[in-house]
């Protein structure tokens, strides 16, 4: 599959990711946030064994794939999915959406730091100019640092811990399978969370019987559009691609996530939101690389025109 076509699919995807966030926000405020979170993920990672296994790509891993398996799962799942989950019972929907729009450039720092991608100033500013973003983004609508919500703190610990296991993914995939490793990653790691809600939600697998057939089918749309095939589109992504490049797209999602919070929840949408969204994606495009890959190609394109 070239280039052209997997980043075609990736705005798909970021499509999917950034309406699935404002319908997690309706799922986490049905029943109690964990746990359903957990069933979620379980039947994500259901859907996407079956998925492979008539692509006939299920094995058994060796040792060193299953350690990047239990590492990715801790971090893309267990951490990833516990921190939105909770923190999208604190905050809004929107605040949620802008703070994951940071992916991408947390993606380059640590593809920086473990992959020995080169910093440049203007990967530096673009660094810059999406902690910025964030700035605006909590404090859209609030008094000030004192008002600062604990659950954009929580979305924020949520992106950098799948940022992390991005690093993970692409060093896994040489010998894995990134969408082999997505299933097993999302089979461990629903067991944890649901071991987690067993201590601190008592009552969670109660809450489940009072959902709406309404609900259920945004539970369902969640489970199996985004989180089974849309991890599994994008982890495969990363093993083509790399991590850095695939989260340039991420910054869709942080529109995407915008509209769909103001159009599915009315959300308001505060002059800072769109302030916040601006530095994000500036900072997006400057600090993943996407501005110098394009400056490079368009210098490249005149020379060869030129001779």
């Amino acid at each position: 599959m070239n280039n052209t076509r997997i980043y075609l699919i990736l705005v798909g995807v970021m499509l999917i990711w950034g309406l699935n966030v404002p319908l997690l926000k309706i799922i986490v405020d049905s029943f109690m946030p964990v746990t359903v979170t957990s069933v979620r993920i379980f039947t994500a990672s259901i859907c996407v064994l079956i998925i492979l296994a008539f692509l006939k790509l299920l094995r058994k891993p060796t040792l060193k794939e299953t350690f990047y398996i239990a590492a990715g799962g801790l971090l893309n799942v267990v951490c990833h999915h516990y921190f939105l989950s909770v923190g999208l019972t604190m905050t809004s929907s929107t605040n949620g959406g802008l703070i994951l729009g940071l992916g991408p450039m947390l993606t380059a720092i640590l593809s920086i730091i473990f992959l020995n991608q080169r910093l440049t100033m203007i990967r530096l500013t673009g660094f810059i100019l999406g902690l910025t973003g964030v700035g605006f983004t909590i404090l859209a609508g609030s008094k000030g640092v004192s008002s600062m919500n604990t659950g954009d703190i929580y979305i924020f610990i949520s992106i950098f811990t799948q940022a992390c296991s991005f690093i993970i993914i692409k060093k896994a995939c040489r010998t894995l399978d990134p969408r082999l490793m997505t299933g097993y990653m999302l089979f461990f790691g629903s067991f944890v969370l649901f071991l987690i809600s067993l201590v601190t939600e008592p009552g969670g697998l109660a809450s489940l019987t009072e959902g709406t057939p309404e609900v259920w089918g945004v539970f369902f749309t969640s489970a199996i559009l985004a989180t089974a095939i849309g991890h599994m589109t994008y982890n495969y992504a990363i093993g083509m691609v790399g991590p850095a490049e695939t989260s340039i797209f991420m910054n869709l999602s942080t529109f995407f996530a915008l509209a769909g919070s103001a159009l599915i929840l009315h959300e308001a949408v505060y002059a800072s939101h769109l302030f916040g969204l601006l530095f994000i994606v500036s900072g997006v495009i400057l600090g993943s690389g996407a501005y110098e890959e394009f400056r490079h190609r368009h210098h490249k394109h005149e020379a060869s025109s030129s001779g």
